[in-house]
């Protein structure tokens, strides 16, 4: 059987799926890979079923052994990947393209440059012990992936044997894939403001702050807060939801989002653009735009479509 072995971990490597599914009455979240549209590609990319475990990457990849012969692709951020070889040569890894790893050489993942995650798939996936029924990495309860944390020096994951076959994509199929305008639909407490409060949202510009993480994404701008001040029960929030706390500064929550909040919610993030959320990174703009639940709908549908014909 084929492993890899960590030789260097990058900021925060970890092992995610699409996440578990069922579980939020208990209090853990979906979990999962911050940016699912890249982690499907990837697994498509080598032959895998798109469910397959792989590594995300944030912000600095890692470095990784192959200890046998493997089929690998690297999506998400864009960043400078190079394989070096037995005899200390090296040379660029492609992304968004399977291509082979051999028994002894290296694989090092470099900072993004664009975007904020890379995922690294491998055909046959990453072998590791499933929690409620996904192998992704949920930190703050310490389940699945490697012992529930991140990656580090000497960690060794087996790799499956069972995968179809690596495939390529057609040139400009990516184009727009992560632009920084994300769509939203009306949040639970839409009511609790005003026209204008709602037409700053979708109108402003809101930075990423440096305290974002995978449980939310904290953003700087234009303050949004309700008509009038009023006290929230606890209830489930939703992925996605943009959440305004008492200084009016939205927070997008996000993959390990807790399950249960008391602020209002004025929107929120349509499926189809939470792999963009993924990939935003601490001080990069977005901006919001607003659409009805049906528009949201269609665009998700329309994204399936786009990805059966990209890679069948």
């Amino acid at each position: 059987m084929t492993r890899m072995r960590v030789t260097k971990p990058g900021l925060l490597t970890t092992v995610q799926d699409l996440g578990r599914r069922g579980c939020a009455h208990a209090g853990v979240s979906g979990g999962g890979a911050a940016d699912t549209l890249s982690l499907r590609i990837a697994n498509r990319l080598v032959g895998n079923s798109e469910e397959c475990p792989a590594l995300e990457m944030t912000l600095l990849g890692a470095e990784l052994e192959s200890e046998g012969e493997a089929v690998v692709a690297i999506t998400g951020a864009m960043a400078e990947c190079v394989v070096t070889m037995p005899d200390a040569s090296r040379e660029l890894a492609p992304q968004w393209e399977p291509f082979q790893l051999r028994a002894g050489e290296r694989l090092d993942c470099g900072a993004a440059t664009e975007g904020a995650r890379l995922y690294v798939a491998v055909a046959g996936g990453f072998e590791v012990q499933r929690v409620l029924d996904s192998a992704s990495t949920f930190l703050p309860g310490k389940l699945g992936g490697v012992e529930g944390r991140a990656l580090r020096v000497g960690d060794v994951i087996d790799i499956g044997n069972e995968h179809g076959t690596p495939r390529g994509l057609h040139s400009g199929a990516l184009d727009g894939l992560f632009a920084r305008e994300i769509r939203v639909t009306p949040g639970p407490q839409r009511d609790w403001f005003d026209d204008a409060t709602l037409a700053r949202l979708v109108a402003g510009e809101y930075t990423v702050s440096d305290d974002s993480n995978r449980n939310g994404v904290r953003l700087k701008g234009e303050s949004v807060v309700p008509r009038a001040k009023r006290e929230l029960l606890t209830e489930g929030v939703a992925l996605g939801a943009l959440q305004v706390p008492a200084d009016g500064q939205p927070i997008i929550l996000f993959v390990d989002q807790q399950t249960t909040g008391g602020y209002p919610k004025i929107a929120n993030v349509i499926a189809a653009d939470m792999h963009r959320v993924g990939q935003l990174k601490p001080r990069d703009v977005v901006r919001f735009h607003s659409v009805t639940i049906d528009e949201a709908v269609e665009v998700l549908r329309a994204q399936e479509r786009w990805l059966r014909e990209l890679l069948p």
